[in-house]
């Protein structure tokens, strides 16, 4: 989508469809107010009409017939002033954006949504994700057209011409954040015969070539020679080939801060010998939303060149069952030389995540996040509005504050050593399952065992939150591209405010 930033009036931009956000119980902002005053009041008349109250994200819909140079004019609900927040503007513009195309409008204008609590630069940032990320829609593999055609173009107007520069910076950062989120929620969507390891390994190899990264991609035979069969014992059952996906930002920038993201990439997890139930195994193609979340957040930070240097990585396999699958009471060697007895065949992700934490020793980093859809309890303990977090507590302070900013929110649980007594092992170091009680806790202290010594380290478990049900104000049904904006919001600001 094309996006350009100006300053002109209202009345006269050149667009299908002017979206414009009102509080409830308030009159309209002066911008708006004399927008109604070229319209003869009839604005003010819809209001009192009872028509449109501004409910959080309530729709209505204007004809200015020729009053003005806007086509329409879209009305979107915030909801009481002081409830709004930049999840509030978010919500506001994809709904606003979706109703527009859903009238077969191409070119979209809007004033950023702004409210009091909010500062300006993150309105405009708000008001342009919420747009390009509510337009979202999946259709690479339908036969029949799309209902109605594309946004095309979406025209930001600010208020006064000395706020350009800042309105363009900040309009760019919604859209590469936006955008890089739309590229994870393609990857969850898509079926597992066409999002393989080796598509993750290309996509990557993508990014690289359209951010200037450096990109280097493992196959088994280097894994095995490096000793990460913990990741390996997962692929033995599959006929893909597994791979292990690095990508760099500002590589060799010593002077830089090194932060590490780790995501889980299982393109296809059946369980294994331990073989899930068919009813919903077709979602589990998105076991690979831990990856997804990653590169995601990798693109975006390095499109906004971002001063840390970066290091992105994906172990990516599938996990199914078959003749060389391994089995339930199996041990196997990890990387950084631990033992594991495999309980539980579909507690595959720690396996991998264990030799991609073991592996990112190697860039000496001062601090790892690792994204993935681990377990059902964290599930049941949250629900589908946060992601469980787990580690150094400075770190997740940072992501909590990421998540408030970026509507991504999580939730802290605590890695107490008395849940290590839970994957204890009798014929091996660890065993890669604890039981029913608290079983996201124990995967997460299962993944502290793999981390290296004394890096600070956050695990992100997304396990209720990578795939919606049912459509959200700017998420459609499907992938949500959920740990993109997280990551990325808490990564840009690393050495400022946390």
């Amino acid at each position: 989508m094309h996006i350009e930033v100006i300053h002109e009036d209202l009345s006269e931009v050149e667009a299908e469809a002017l979206l414009l956000a009102l509080f409830a119980d308030e009159p309209p902002a002066e911008e708006v107010a004399a927008l109604d005053a070229r319209l003869e009041g009839a604005l003010s008349a819809l209001l009192a009409g009872g028509d449109f109250h501004g409910k959080k994200n309530e729709v209505a819909v204007f004809y200015p017939q020729g009053k003005i140079a806007p086509r329409r004019l879209i009305l979107v609900g915030l909801g009481k002033r002081d409830r709004c927040s930049a999840e509030v503007v978010r919500q506001a513009a994809g709904v606003a954006a979706k109703k527009a195309r859903a009238l077969g409008a191409t070119r979209l204008a809007a004033p950023p949504f702004a409210c009091g609590v909010v500062a300006a630069d993150a309105a405009v940032q708000a008001t342009v994700e919420g747009v390009i990320l509510g337009l979202y829609r999946f259709w690479e593999l339908k036969t029949e057209p799309k209902p109605t055609p594309d946004v095309e173009s979406l025209t930001l107007i600010a208020g006064q011409e000395a706020h350009l520069p800042m309105a363009r910076q900040w309009a760019r950062i919604g859209q590469v954040m936006a955008e890089s989120t739309n590229l994870a929620r393609d990857l969850v969507n898509r079926p597992a015969n066409i999002a393989t390891p080796s598509h993750l390994a290309e996509v990557a190899a993508q990014i690289a070539a359209e951010t200037g990264m450096a990109v280097r991609v493992l196959d088994e035979a280097e894994m095995e020679a490096l000793g990460m069969r913990a990741l390996l014992s997962v692929a033995h059952g599959s006929a893909e080939p597994a791979r292990f996906i690095i990508l760099e930002h500002n590589g060799g920038r010593d002077d830089l801060p090194t932060v590490v993201l780790v995501g889980k990439g299982i393109t296809f997890d059946s369980g294994g010998i331990s073989l899930k139930q068919s009813q919903g195994m077709e979602r589990m193609k998105g076991d690979m939303g831990g990856a997804a979340a990653v590169l995601g957040a990798t693109r975006a930070l390095a499109l906004l060149d971002v001063p840390l240097h970066l290091v992105c990585l994906v172990p990516a396999t599938e996990n199914m069952p078959g003749g060389r699958a391994t089995k339930p009471g199996d041990v196997v060697k990890a990387l950084n030389g631990l033992t594991i007895e495999i309980i539980n065949t579909d507690a595959e992700g720690r396996l991998i995540l264990a030799d991609a934490l073991a592996y990112a020793e190697r860039f000496h980093p001062d601090a790892i996040f690792d994204a993935a859809t681990l377990t059902g309890a964290c599930v049941v303990a949250l629900g589908h509005h946060a992601a469980g977090v787990m580690g150094d507590e400075d770190l997740i302070a940072r992501l909590r504050k990421a998540g408030e900013r970026s509507g991504e929110r999580v939730w802290p649980l605590p890695l107490f050593e008395e849940y290590g007594e839970q994957i204890k092992s009798d014929v091996a170091d660890v065993k890669n399952v604890g039981g029913r009680p608290a079983g996201a806790i124990t995967a997460g202290f299962f993944l502290s065992k793999f981390v290296p010594k004394g890096v600070p380290w956050v695990h992100v478990d997304i396990a209720g939150l990578f795939l919606l049900d049912r459509e959200r104000p700017y998420s459609p049904k499907g992938g949500t591209g959920f740990g993109v904006r997280l990551f990325a919001e808490a990564l840009r600001r690393w050495k400022g405010a946390s």
